[in-house]
């Protein structure tokens, strides 16, 4: 074989395995032929967390953004006693119990670039009719006063039943959190505008914001995304593939010895 020849097949093949690595992804390839593997957590007990080679930072720092103590912050100490007295039901508070789905929670800010991806490789696993997984959704407001309002008006909304359509707005806008845009996203999908903008601001938007960083609290997450599913803690990106096979390892395990009832 010529010289030439030799170099044009080697540079096809250097291209087509370009494309299928572009394609199919490295963290799609770690995740088929990795084990996972997993460390105990010492608090809360019952819970483990997955140790390194299933995450992926897809370019980004998996932590972006550590604690900017915005103003407004809901105060969370009794928010800590109460989490720590139902872990369960707080940290899994969309889930009914039922053993044969497995109960998932989200934790995510607005001004996360990760979140956007994992949140909508999370949403294709949310799905109680088909007996798989139900995610229960935790705003953690960490990266700045834009992540406090847009928390606030996504949690406000799902006092007018559109919680889903909010979050899923600001997530896929390319803008931060301003009133005025809160104001457009609420004209579009319909909502009372005064109404939420008095929720924004309500004790009970508050209380579930100051949960959900009790709960980071106690599970010691470095950022967002978090994840736990069932007893499983993730941190950072991870695929789609690896999601789907720990819902099937926790559903063969059962529910997290936390939902046990005694």
């Amino acid at each position: 074989m010529s010289g030439s020849r030799r170099s044009l097949l080697l540079g096809g093949l250097a291209v087509a395995g370009a494309y299928f690595l572009l394609r199919d992804g490295i963290p799609a390839l770690r995740s088929r032929f990795a084990s996972l593997e997993f460390t105990a957590l010492d608090r809360p007990s019952g819970f483990r967390r997955i140790a390194g080679g299933q995450t992926s930072s897809g370019g980004f720092d998996p932590f972006v953004g550590l604690d900017a103590d915005p103003q407004g912050r809901p105060d969370t100490s009794e928010a800590q006693t109460a989490v720590e007295a139902n872990l369960c039901g707080t940290l899994f508070a969309g889930w009914s119990g039922d053993p044969d789905v497995v109960p998932i929670a989200s934790f995510s800010d607005y001004n996360c670039p990760i979140c956007r991806i994992t949140t909508r490789r999370l949403a294709q696993l949310d799905d109680v009719a088909e007996g798989g997984a139900r995610i229960t959704w935790h705003e953690l407001p960490i990266l700045g006063e834009t992540s406090l309002l847009a928390a606030r008006a996504a949690l406000a909304a799902d006092r007018q039943g559109a919680y889903a359509a909010f979050h899923d707005r600001l997530l896929r806008s390319p803008f931060r959190a301003t009133p005025e845009y809160l104001q457009a996203v609420a004209a579009d999908l319909d909502l009372d505008h005064d109404r939420l903008a008095a929720d924004m601001t309500s004790e009970a938007v508050s209380d579930r914001i100051a949960r959900g960083l009790a709960l980071r609290t106690l599970f010691g997450f470095a950022g967002t995304p978090a994840i736990v599913i069932g007893r499983t803690v993730i941190e950072g990106d991870v695929d789609e593939a690896t999601l789907a096979r720990l819902v099937e390892m926790e559903r063969e395990e059962g529910p997290p010895p936390a939902c046990l009832r005694a």
